[in-house]
């Protein structure tokens, strides 16, 4: 059957129950994730070519997928299971309504006057640090992570499970958990992690491009697209660039700048265009990436049924 069909139901599930409360199998395969860590990582990688590195990172990481994207076609061609698995495997790839969630108990907090709070609960999204943002500065981190997680977390997991199905969205959102655990151009996985982070960027390439267009269709069109044109090519991210500068150009928004990580000050290119945002301008973006997210579901939706009576 085609995939598009169930889009529209899985979306419905997260929006009715959010991710599971208990033993998602993102964490599970986490765990899975820091045990293969530690069998492929070597004792002493200062002695290791580069080469060896990045080969050791690249078995792994095919060796951590191959099984769970193989296991999703199985399932999803078993005559009892072809509506039910790709339903419930979106369903579980899809992180709409708990990036929602998050983002909602900062803008409360926000709105409430509760600083610390807003400053805590946006440390839970974003790797910046968090303990001495003021509120414009907890309202920019919230925002980004909403434009840049709409796109990881939502739209490029619909992207692949309209191309490849249920195994398009399992091997793409697992490849994304990697990233985030791998993908650090830091002393331990600047080599080891290599292979994760190119295959991430790989498969969000297209997604990404869609995700900003997505935002520039429903908000500010020609801030945003001039955002992207001149903006994403400054920013060190060849995916979130895109992404971010176009959604905030269509929100009408100043992201970017400088910030905090790990204890280091890390200077960015500023992103969008307009007033420095507040926690109203947190709800916009949220609203912004549901919307995009529903005009996915009906566009595709659409097509297939269009398509279906073409071939009847």
């Amino acid at each position: 059957m085609n995939s598009a069909l169930f889009l529209p139901i899985a979306l419905l599930l997260d929006r009715l129950l959010g991710e599971p409360p208990r033993w998602h199998p993102l964490v599970g395969f986490g765990r899975l994730v820091k045990a293969m860590e530690r069998l492929a990582y070597p004792a002493a990688p200062q002695a290791e070519p580069v080469w060896r590195m990045r080969l050791r990172g690249a078995a792994a990481i095919a060796l951590l997928l191959a099984p769970f994207t193989l296991a999703a076609w199985a399932l999803a061609r078993l005559p009892l299971l072809e509506i039910m698995a790709p339903v419930a495997l979106l369903y579980l790839a899809v992180g709409a309504r708990s990036l929602a969630q998050h983002a909602e108990v900062v803008r409360k907090a926000l709105a409430e006057g509760d600083l610390q709070l807003a400053r805590e609960r946006v440390g839970w999204i974003v790797s910046r640090d968090t303990s001495e943002l003021d509120e414009a500065g907890v309202a920019r981190a919230t925002i980004e992570s909403v434009l840049e997680n709409g796109s990881d977390a939502v739209f490029a997991a619909l992207f692949w499970f309209l191309i490849l199905g249920a195994p398009g969205a399992v091997l793409y959102r697992l490849s994304n958990t990697l990233d985030a655990m791998w993908g650090y151009k830091n002393d331990r996985y600047l080599h080891f992690g290599w292979a994760a982070a190119r295959f991430d960027d790989v498969l969000n390439y297209l997604p990404a491009r869609l995700t900003a267009v997505t935002y520039l269709l429903l908000g500010k069109a020609a801030d945003g697209w001039r955002c992207w044109r001149t903006q994403a090519p400054t920013w060190y991210s060849p995916n979130a660039g895109p992404v971010m500068a176009a959604g905030a150009g269509a929100l009408g928004v100043s992201l970017g700048g400088g910030a905090r990580y790990h204890g280091q000050w890390k200077e960015r290119p500023p992103l969008g265009c307009g007033p420095t945002p507040t926690h109203e301008d947190i709800g916009r973006a949220v609203r912004l990436v549901n919307r995009g997210m529903w005009l996915w579901a009906g566009l595709s939706f659409a097509a297939a049924i269009l398509i279906g009576a073409i071939h009847a």
